[in-house]
């Protein structure tokens, strides 16, 4: 009898992890407030239901044999009861870990990574105290629930704390600001016997959201060191399953910057640019199956595809070309710059991608 994997998150993520199961021949079941959401459309059931709510949360867990999630904001504390009566692999703890930036850094620190300055900050007297002690620039960010760039001001000088204080009575972290030579980002997979990790690509942004992830970084050394400490610091926190870390690269140093423990958009590279992909593997721990140990097959890079370049990829998706493949989530609502999907150019390096893609896309 096929094992049913239950998804807390409809969108592409889930969609995605839902293909590679039926892959290795398991069913899926999501749930999602939202009656369109992408992976209902590939998934073998589905609950519409909001994330906090409990019967609905129970009725999937019941329904399945074992049970992720794709997202971060997934209320953790309702799957503590949940996962004393059902199989819900990861657990809660890493995506507690995840769900506050401040608690995210001192696990960091305290298992093993680097990571920049930050202070804590409620209220605007402990604001201003807090980058006065930083320091100049730094950046403020809401604790919980920021992504894509929103829930953030860079501070450069005094005039800029008024900014920052419209992010209050949200709790605040102040961090160093740091001019990072790049954004690199990790991906690993562990079970109780091993960890493995997906090479390492190096990510650049747009107003705030990933635009490229180009695999491998920029140094081979660097790559191999993020590889090896993520796998560390998975085991180290006693973490199973899926986990992405971004880090900032600056001199040969690396320092932790924030992890999800789920796939993640600069891993989407995987499904063409490698031997097995970040979806496989963790339906591969869902189903204690063997993880397999990932392979880069050429270089490769993975553009973003917001709203405001969907048609852009729906031409390129046309031409049908060798070495591109593109990704579209199926989303009904197209907004500028929300992810409608992703585009893999597989043995491409940056250099030709810079020369033969980077103009089709008006962004």
């Amino acid at each position: 009898m096929k094992r049913t994997i239950g998804i807390i998150g409809g969108g592409q993520l889930g969609l995605m992890i839902a293909e590679q199961a039926h892959i290795l021949g398991a069913r899926c079941i999501a749930l999602d407030p939202a009656p369109d959401a992408p992976a209902f459309a590939v998934c073998d059931e589905h609950i519409v239901a909001a994330f906090d709510d409990a019967n609905a949360l129970e009725e999937l867990c019941r329904r399945s044999d074992v049970v992720t999630y794709e997202f971060e904001n997934v209320p953790s504390g309702l799957l503590v009861g949940l996962e004393r009566k059902y199989n819900i692999k990861q657990g809660f703890r890493p995506l507690f870990d995840s769900q506050d930036r401040l608690r995210e850094k001192e696990n960091a620190r305290a298992n093993g990574l680097r990571t920049v300055r930050y202070a804590a900050a409620d209220d605007e007297a402990s604001l201003r105290r807090a980058i006065e002690e930083i320091g100049v620039p730094c950046v403020v960010k809401t604790r919980t629930l920021g992504y894509d760039g929103h829930g953030q001001a860079v501070v450069r000088d005094t005039g800029d704390i008024a900014k920052a204080a419209d992010l209050l009575p949200a709790p605040l972290i102040v961090e160093e600001f740091i001019a990072f030579d790049y954004e690199a980002s990790a991906v690993a997979v562990a079970d109780d016997k091993r960890a493995i990790c997906f090479p390492v690509g190096r990510n650049i942004h747009k107003d705030g959201i990933l635009d490229l992830c180009i695999v491998p970084c920029d140094d081979a050394a660097t790559g191999e060191r993020i590889a090896r400490e993520s796998c560390d610091f998975m085991r180290r926190c006693g973490y199973r399953g899926i986990l992405a870390i971004e880090y900032f690269v600056r001199d040969g140093e690396i320092y932790f910057n924030e992890m999800a423990p789920r796939p993640h958009n600069s891993g989407h590279y995987t499904i063409e640019g490698c031997s097995t992909n970040q979806f496989r593997e963790l339906c591969r721990y869902l189903l204690d199956m063997p993880l397999e140990e990932p392979r880069l097959l050429a270089p490769t890079v993975m553009k973003n595809i917001l709203g405001c370049d969907l048609e852009a990829a729906e031409r390129i998706a046309a031409q049908h070309l060798p070495d591109v493949h593109v990704h579209i989530y199926g989303k009904t609502v197209c907004k500028p710059l929300r992810k409608m999907g992703h585009i893999t150019f597989t043995a491409t390096a940056a250099e030709r991608y810079r020369n033969e893609w980077a103009d089709k896309f008006v962004r």
